[in-house]
């Protein structure tokens, strides 16, 4: 594909080291596309999606003040714009939800009940 196709492009793989660095109560799902793509940018649908490779996302999450502004939620990537996608940890299910950066917990809003249909390509 050529550098400037909109559709979504993946990163190679995430090394064993990154993926052991992460919090366990990410869902089964991510860690399993974290093996396959570490991260990766461009289109899902009509949908623009920056997923952040697993070495920045400690990094990510210390920077936009997660724990202190978001404490149940742990951002995963990013809009390009004023959102990031996160996952809400303290929830049972696994899905995936827009968080405005600047914004209260309460402004966000689910947008997938699961990783991989967030992650599916839709028409």
């Amino acid at each position: 594909m050529e550098a400037d196709d909109p559709a979504f492009q993946p990163n190679t793989p995430a090394s064993t080291e990154a993926l052991a660095s992460l919090p366990k109560s990410l869902p089964e799902s991510y860690f399993a596309f974290l093996i396959r793509a570490n991260g990766g940018e461009g289109f899902i649908g009509d949908r623009y999606v920056r997923l952040w490779r697993a070495e920045e996302l400690a990094e990510m999450n210390r920077a936009y003040k997660t724990e202190e502004f978001f404490p149940d939620f742990f951002f995963i990537g990013s809009n390009g714009g004023g959102e990031a996608y996160a996952f809400d940890l303290s929830r049972i299910d696994a899905g995936v939800f827009e968080v405005p950066f600047i914004g209260l917990p309460t402004e966000a809003k689910p947008i997938s009940n699961s990783f991989d249909s967030f992650v599916a390509t839709r028409d």
